[in-house]
């Protein structure tokens, strides 16, 4: 294994930058945000943009001053709920406008106080970790399905999405299976995406006029889609979110840990929180959708065996260069809505199943049964919630309950700092922290 501090030539940062950026499939997010917040094309296309420069500039921020450790940053899953609900009540200003008071007040709970690293140690063991991560792809699926059956052409659509999942799946596995096939893995969702769109268009559903009057180059501008608005509540909706995403993180960097051999201290840990922080703040700046640390990566360190901060930081150039590029990000925008949708539900399944393997050497006793299961009913059950209920909510719970996510991990966290462990179990934890 090529350690993280090691220098490798430029051609092979590259090659294996692309390799990196290719498994993040970042655009996965802000085409599903389009879509719920009903953007024009041209919006959706700004919106891509801007994600692919926020993660570059995030990614090239933390590898090199922050964490620097070998963690592409991108968009995360977590906040889709709550981004849609403030989005539709107070407008995107208000999304932005909230992230800005949440990421300073992250940054300062990292650096310089160092406060991050005491508060995951006490708060978010593995348990408390799997269990978020199950809960963030089940909470998603019903969007996904949503993005499939609300429709014109509900029959035409699930056509559509059954090919784009069919044929993920196909690649995924055919990359497992067999090792001269593995390079299938890299470029599964793009392949998904060329199978779909080719579905669509059988059924005229496959538009890409918009994209002759894309330019080539764009530079990013300043709040893009308004005034920042700062409101309460949604100040108060992006905090709990927003700490929910750094659990989420946390387990990236535990992955990447183990995959590198390079120990994740109290300093990396709060150091890493401030990066994530000072990302956000590109993403309210100019706006993008909020970004997290992509556990894929760790897969491709890995496989690869190069775990060098050079391949990360060349990731996250081609990055910055790609969200240039009006005319690329474009294209994704004019993607049919059904073929996201379907690769989204796998993504979905994908997340939830590595939650499963967070916890799997976890004890399943009837208080661990309690902490696992409980928050993914809760997170279900508010997806589930009909709107005439959601909106007779107070407007904090609503938005919380519009993400479904929110409902799970706090739940996670509070069963598991409340229900009593047996003796057996503090016993083991004790001699684990010995």
């Amino acid at each position: 294994m090529i350690n993280i501090d090691e220098k490798i030539s430029l051609p092979r940062a590259l090659s294996l930058g692309v390799q990196h950026v290719l498994a993040m499939d970042l655009y996965i997010v802000p085409i599903i945000l389009a879509g719920l917040l009903s953007l024009t094309v041209a919006d959706t296309s700004s919106l891509i943009q801007m994600t692919f420069v926020v993660a570059g500039l995030a990614t090239i921020l933390q590898s090199t001053h922050l964490l620097k450790m070998p963690v592409m940053q991108g968009p995360s899953y977590i906040p889709i709920g709550a981004i849609a609900a403030i989005g539709k009540t107070l407008g995107m200003g208000a999304v932005y406008g909230a992230l800005i008071p949440v990421a300073l007040f992250i940054a300062l709970l990292g650096k310089p106080f160092n406060l991050f690293s005491a508060i995951v140690r006490k708060l978010i063991p593995p348990i408390v970790g799997g269990t978020v991560i199950i809960v963030v792809g089940i909470s998603l699926l019903p969007i996904a399905f949503n993005g499939i059956y609300n429709s014109e052409q509900p029959s035409a659509n699930i056509v559509i999405a059954l090919a784009s999942m069919t044929s993920l799946s196909a690649f995924i596995l055919l990359g497992c299976l067999f090792k001269t096939l593995h390079w299938l893995r890299l470029v599964s969702v793009l392949g998904a995406i060329v199978i779909g769109t080719a579905t669509a268009s059988m059924y005229g559903m496959a538009d890409f006029s918009s994209v002759k009057e894309a330019a080539w180059f764009q530079l990013p501008s300043l709040l893009p889609f308004g005034e920042l608005v700062f409101d309460p509540i949604a100040i108060l909706t992006m905090l709990f979110i927003s700490v929910i995403v750094l659990v989420e993180t946390t387990g990236t960097w535990c992955a990447v840990s183990a995959v590198t051999n390079v120990q994740l201290t109290d300093d990396r840990l709060n150091r890493g929180a401030t990066g994530e922080a000072v990302g956000n703040l590109f993403c309210a700046a100019i706006g993008g959708s909020p970004v997290t640390g992509y556990s894929t990566n760790a897969g491709i360190i890995a496989v690869t065996g190069v775990a060098s901060r050079r391949a990360i930081i060349a990731g996250g150039f081609i990055l910055l260069l790609l969200g240039l590029m009006p005319k690329l990000t474009s294209i994704i925008a004019s993607i049919p809505h059904p073929v996201i949708s379907g690769i989204f539900a796998v993504i979905c399944v994908v997340i939830a199943m590595n939650g499963f393997r967070v916890i799997q050497n976890i004890q399943l006793n009837e208080r661990n049964m309690l902490v696992i299961g409980l928050p993914i009913m809760l997170s279900l059950g508010a997806v589930l919630m009909p709107r005439e209920l959601v909106y007779a909510l107070p407007q904090l719970l609503g938005y919380l309950v519009n993400s479904g996510i929110a409902i799970g991990a706090i739940a996670a966290v509070v069963l598991n700092f409340l229900l009593p462990i047996s003796q057996e179990e503090a016993v083991a934890m004790e001699n684990e922290h010995a």
